[in-house]
């Protein structure tokens, strides 16, 4: 089954259990992923984590109850999740713009976020430079710091990590370290899936051989074939750009999966703010 297969089957599966107790850890399950690598491809794909996807879903569909039956509105509140008419209404408002009462009465307007269909653009408009290598494991020194992958946390404080790194004058000796074959600045997500699966490591790293510098931390990266992507623009955007380009149109046509393995973002030495900036996506493949 392929990777837009696999995410269609657990949207499905969400919708058929929306009402239920649902883990990420068990809808990824339906994904045939873990729960790292299904959250942050549904993130990449939809720009929303997870749970931020079931609870707008959730009030969409509390909201059409509320317009169209005369169910109590405590009993829709628990029927979705919600153990109080408080919270329900806290976050009712926060979506819709209006009280659960007002939505009864049909006073004010409603959002609504339809059921998610995943669909690949294979029109490949916009071109992307590739390129496949074999590369044997190597060494990484840098720092990390563990995030929760819950409610999108990694995705809020990942871009603070980097702030810290570049106020410290850790960036800058990581560039000066960077002696090995990969050239920059690494950004390195690692899937935590032997202990506890809603957390991740993400390191800021880069390419080194020789001793680890005392108050660095080193990671073996496994021997693997890389799809490495350029990627050329300002920071974040192009990054991000970047991404969602290869899971919605060059996975689904190319006969890859992704290895399950730390993936690469590799940062130049240069302004990240200019619209000429280079950096490159490493993606371990099978």
């Amino acid at each position: 089954m392929g990777m837009i297969q696999s995410l269609q089957k657990a949207l499905d599966y969400i919708e058929e259990h929306l009402l239920e107790q649902l883990s990420v850890e068990t809808i990824a399950k339906q994904a045939n992923m873990s729960e790292f690598h299904f959250q942050r491809i549904f993130s990449i794909l939809t720009d929303i984590p997870v749970g931020e996807y079931l609870r707008r879903r959730r009030l969409t569909l509390a909201a059409q109850e509320l317009s169209t039956t005369t169910s109590k509105v405590i009993d829709i509140a628990l029927k979705y999740g919600y153990d109080t008419p408080e919270s329900f209404t806290k976050a009712f408002r926060r979506q819709h713009g209006l009280t659960p009462s007002q939505a009864r009465s049909n006073s004010g307007k409603l959002t609504s976020y339809n059921r998610l269909t995943i669909q690949v653009n294979l029109k490949g408009a916009e071109p992307m430079n590739y390129k496949i290598v074999e590369k044997g494991s190597f060494k990484v020194v840098g720092v990390k710091r563990e995030f929760s992958c819950v409610n999108g946390e990694n995705q809020v404080m990942i871009p603070k990590m980097w702030a810290d790194v570049h106020q410290d004058g850790t960036n800058d000796l990581l560039f000066q370290l960077n002696n090995g074959q990969i050239k920059g600045v690494l950004g390195v997500c690692v899937d935590k899936r032997d202990s506890e699966s809603q957390f991740m490591d993400y390191w800021i790293a880069t390419d080194h051989t020789g001793d680890t510098p005392k108050g660095l931390l080193e990671l073996e990266i496994p021997a693997s074939k890389w799809g490495v992507f350029e990627v050329h623009g300002a920071m974040p955007d192009a990054m991000h750009h970047a991404w969602k380009q290869i899971f919605s149109e060059w996975f689904p046509s190319s006969h890859y999966e992704h290895a399950g393995t730390p993936d690469l973002e590799v940062y130049s030495n240069g302004n990240p703010s200019n619209p000429e900036y280079y950096s490159e996506i490493w993606i371990p493949l099978k």
